[in-house]
């Protein structure tokens, strides 16, 4: 390179003919990736090649003569940084440095900085060699990369319920995390660079169990074993582990991921669950095989009692027998119906129904008892209540509440039955003024077999701690509530049992045509193999001024509903062939436009409701749907389409 190559008071480096030569100089110009230029013993630039001008942004004639310190942020320069570069690059021959450099538009990059001092035959400084290399790509993959590994870090430490923890090929502890510290009760200073085996019984240490689970892990790439593990304080726990082999970049085994959860909480509730469901199949068993001797004992009894001139004590014992007979077989009742439940074999025959029958029925049935006590009986009932409903289980649940209440309620006490109808809402309560029923008791007492201890009541009458358990079993299976209100110890307790009725509308003649479809009128496709509830649930809507039709199978939903253009859905949750569940997003795939889909079940918990709502049901109505309700869902959606 020659002085004119450089610029004016450069003087030529060392061997200057040999880097003066044309195709070098080409070389050096033409690089793009790399600013390569001289500056002078004060710093400024001498020459700029095009990887100079890429990068940093200043053509040749815009920074030759301008000092270097301009490529540097503010502080930089304050502290004196530049100007150290060239005395350690004069220093040491050469000085290589990472750092932020600025472009001439004031942006920033990494660089990559080595500086060369260029002195000629004799050793005198003639100037700097400056080669940058712009890095921010790799330096903000780097900063991710530190980024991630910290908040990997970071979700392991913070990680409680698992032990989450890495050992060496032979299983040698690595990391320790927070959780497997609150599960084994170790500290990472107790367990590091110690065996897994730590955790296992002595026999299993004998039996090389931690080597067979890491050797069968890296065979079958992943293993998990149930067992118990041991605490530091001695104590075992069930464990659930999984081991993972760990491999770098180039697929060489470096050692095994280890993840570690307690299970002894979950293991024995479902001890729990399990016991309970021997327990209740074994009452089933029970209560079905007491049914095959009362049958003769009851056909004994009638037939003694239908003999003449009996003597008075034969008489009086026969009408006891009859009496506990009846009260067994109620009992015996009660506990098959319990079995079912727990077996999921119980089932109800909806219907429609007039509960104002069901209330009389279940009232005549507990009458006898509270006038063996003396109890003042009130009744408030309206004289038509419509209902989709199991008539013979309503009754049975009302029966429970009023036997319930004559057994808790003193000699001459009274009890009172109010039925009242709101917004397609049917509520029951039954008030007494009997002994009452702790605050603290007041769910407690709907749990099976629950007695709650200290109240008094006729030893004739004694119960299992069934009834009140089945009659919210039932309320809550035709989607209504059953609650226990008290004020406490003697003041007398009201339960109160709310479920859906249907609204009553005058009787349609025979000869009457159905209502004209509105000119506004909503397509509406119900859903439901009860063929009964669909056909019933369409003659409705159509009642409305509605299109409606029914289908009956999940298939047929799918191969007839898009055919049928539906703007709003109401699907049955229960069917044989495929669940609501599953159906919902097949039957959206199916039709172009959007439609608005209705849960329609018999199950209301706040649960329940949370389930449809995240597998995307628009509402969740409650079987029997009133027509109130269902015309609020109509109206709804006319209102999103005019919208």
């Amino acid at each position: 390179m020659t002085q004119r190559d450089i610029s004016p008071g450069l003087p030529a480096p060392p061997h200057s003919g040999q880097l003066a030569d044309e195709p070098f100089r080409l070389l050096v110009d033409s690089v793009t990736d790399y600013a390569i230029f001289l500056l002078d013993v004060d710093g400024r630039v001498a020459s700029w090649n095009a990887g100079a001008q890429r990068i940093k942004g200043y053509r040749a004639g815009e920074i030759i003569g301008q000092s270097f310190e301009r490529f540097y942020p503010a502080e930089k320069i304050a502290e004196g940084w530049p100007r150290e570069e060239l005395r350690r690059a004069e220093a040491n021959g050469r000085f290589e440095d990472e750092g932020w450099r600025l472009r001439k538009d004031g942006s920033q990059f990494w660089a990559s900085v080595v500086i060369t001092a260029l002195r000629d035959a004799q050793g005198r400084l003639q100037g700097f060699a400056k080669v940058t290399r712009d890095l921010t790509e790799r330096r903000r993959q780097e900063d991710a990369l530190r980024r991630s590994e910290e908040q990997v870090r970071l979700l392991l430490e913070a990680v409680k319920d698992y032990a989450l923890i890495m050992v060496d090929a032979r299983g040698h502890i690595l990391s320790w995390n927070a959780g497997a510290e609150a599960i084994t009760g170790y500290s990472a200073s107790e367990v590091l660079l110690r065996h897994m085996q730590m955790f296992l019984d002595p026999a299993d240490v004998v039996a090389g169990q931690a080597a067979n689970e890491l050797e069968l892990a890296l065979t079958e790439g992943r293993v998990e074993i149930e067992g118990e593990r041991t605490r530091k304080d001695g104590s075992l726990f069930w464990a659930n582990v999984i081991i993972t082999p760990v491999r770098d970049h180039d697929g060489v085994h470096r050692g095994f991921a280890v993840v570690t959860r307690d299970l002894s909480g979950p293991r024995r509730l479902l001890e729990l669950e399990q016991t309970s469901r021997r327990m209740s199949e074994f009452l089933a068993i029970l209560a079905h095989e007491l049914r095959n001797p009362l049958a003769p004992i009851r056909s004994a009894i009638s037939v003694i009692q239908m003999q003449k001139g009996l003597p008075t004590d034969v008489q009086r014992m026969s009408d006891v027998i009859e009496r506990q007979a009846r009260h067994m077989t109620r009992l015996v009742g009660d506990l098959l119906d319990i079995g079912r439940i727990a077996t999921g074999k119980f089932s109800l025959k909806i219907e429609p129904i007039d509960y104002h029958d069901v209330v009389l029925t279940s009232v005549e049935a507990a009458r006898p008892l509270m006038q063996a006590r003396g109890h003042q009986l009130s009744i408030d009932l309206p004289e038509h209540i419509a209902m989709r409903a199991d008539a013979s289980r309503l009754a049975q649940a009302l029966q429970n509440l009023l036997n319930n209440a004559a057994r808790y309620t003193p000699a001459g006490g009274t009890v009172s039955l109010t039925v009242q109808v709101h917004a397609g809402q049917c509520v029951t309560s039954i008030i007494d003024s009997g002994q009452g029923i702790a605050p603290a008791s007041l769910e407690q007492v709907f749990d099976l077999f629950a007695q709650e201890p200290g109240l008094r009541r006729d030893p004739s009458e004694s119960g299992l701690g069934v009834g009140l358990t089945l009659a919210r079993t039932m309320a809550e299976m035709h989607g209504g509530t059953l609650t226990a209100h008290s004020e406490g110890r003697g003041r007398g307790t009201t339960f109160r049992l709310t479920l859906p009725c249907l609204e009553s509308a005058p009787e349609a003649r025979a000869d009457s045509a159905p209502a004209k479809v509105r000119s506004d009128s909503l397509r509406i496709l119900v859903i439901d193999d009860n063929r009964d509830a669909a056909d019933s649930m369409v003659m409705l809507l159509q009642l409305m001024g509605q299109e409606a039709v029914a289908l009956y199978t999940a298939a047929d939903a799918l191969h007839r509903g898009p055919a049928f253009d539906p703007a709003l859905v109401l699907l049955d949750l229960n069917m044989p062939d495929l669940t609501g569940f599953d159906l919902i997003g097949q039957l959206r795939s199916a039709i172009e436009h959007p439609i608005y889909v209705a849960a329609v079940t018999g199950f209301g918990q706040q649960s329940d409701r949370e389930r449809t709502h995240a597998a995307g049901f628009d509402a969740h109505l409650m079987k029997p749907v009133a027509a109130d309700q269902l015309r609020a869902t109509v109206e709804h959606v006319s209102a999103l389409r005019r919208r």
